[in-house]
């Protein structure tokens, strides 16, 4: 599916109504969601155009989510002008240095901007979550793991337990709902994500948090160290896990919660992988499916994940585990 990148009917009207009728209107990458980006160009100023069209999209969570990050010291885009009738908002333009194309092109750069990317979230796990969010419970953890089972696994032709999937998770889910306080949880918080504001790692921007939650402080750690789209050395993970633990007192407990809300979320970016192939067409994606699986099998040898883990090995064999469009191609679930 190729994606439209006309920009829309109201985009000119919009960008009046915002001060800046007459500017050249851009299209930039678009993401896995029905939201589109513009580049926005009048003279020697520049500014992003989110079109967030409803009833698909709604851009309202960003909005406020963003001003809390400003007010909190943290680097979201400024909001220009935003018009929800029609799902478009004016924003801040970060540029575009992404912390994933600067790390690839400049390796001895890795470390320092993991680092960098680390003490960010130990200063967001220092603030109590939004007000204005809701909580990441247990019925939302569900949901989301059920991804795997509901999408990849009829991709592959296996039939599952799924009553005994639910009940694996519920029992390794237990610990990780208790004992911490909710802190705010960007869900996607990741190297295509981050940008380096001015080319310069002072201050590192954030992207893409609309869908942010009160939830465990271990989860974004899982999103930048088990990132789906780029491979993290497991020497990295481990040297950067080691840094937020002793910077932040943690312990055992949030050795747990880190390998189970890794293995929770990498069972819901291969379902939601195995859905953009599936459902919307989409088809580069289950190629990234092998990278997550790694991460997955890795996640389930923690001995807290033994029952999800057991489940996994009476379920889905080790040679189903990949990208779902080759081993559908391959007949190897039929």
């Amino acid at each position: 599916m190729v994606p439209d990148m006309n920009p829309p009917a109201a985009a000119p009207d919009f960008l009046v109504a915002a001060g800046w009728g007459g500017a050249e209107i851009r299209p930039l990458a678009g993401d896995a969601s029905f939201r589109r980006y513009f580049r926005v160009v009048e003279h020697d100023r520049t500014a992003i155009l989110m079109d967030a069209p409803p009833p698909h999209e709604d851009p309202r969570p960003f909005i406020n989510i963003a001003r809390w990050l400003t007010g909190h010291g943290f680097a979201a885009p400024e909001i220009l002008h935003e018009d929800l009738t029609q799902g478009l908002v004016l924003i801040q333009d970060f540029g575009d240095a992404r912390m994933r194309e600067t790390v690839d092109a400049a390796p001895e750069s890795e470390l320092r901007l993991y680092e960098e990317a680390i003490d960010l979230i130990i200063r967001l796990a220092g603030h109590p979550a939004a007000d204005l969010l809701k909580p990441y419970g247990l019925a939302e953890y569900h949901r989301e793991a059920n991804l795997l089972p509901e999408w990849y696994c009829p991709a592959v032709g296996l039939e599952v337990d799924m009553d005994g999937y639910r009940a694996a998770w519920d029992e390794v889910l237990a610990p990780v709902l208790t004992g911490h306080t909710p802190v705010t949880v960007l869900r996607d918080y990741h190297v295509e994500n981050i940008m380096l504001i001015d080319g310069s790692a002072e201050t590192l921007g954030l992207l893409d948090f609309q869908d942010a939650l009160a939830g465990h402080p271990a989860y974004d750690l899982v999103s930048l160290l088990q990132d789906a789209r780029r491979d993290v050395p497991v020497e990295l993970e481990t040297a950067m896990l080691d840094r937020y633990k002793r910077i932040t007192g943690e312990g055992d407990a949030f050795d747990i919660a880190y390998h189970v809300l890794g293995a929770q979320r990498n069972a819901k970016i291969v379902g939601i992988f195995t859905r953009l192939w599936k459902r919307d067409g989409k088809p580069r994606y289950p190629g990234l499916c092998p990278r997550v699986w790694t991460y997955l099998n890795r996640d389930l040898q923690h001995p807290a994940l033994k029952p999800v883990a057991d489940w996994f090995e009476a379920n889905i064999p080790a040679d189903m585990r990949g990208d779902p469009l080759t081993i559908a191609g391959s007949g190897a679930g039929a």
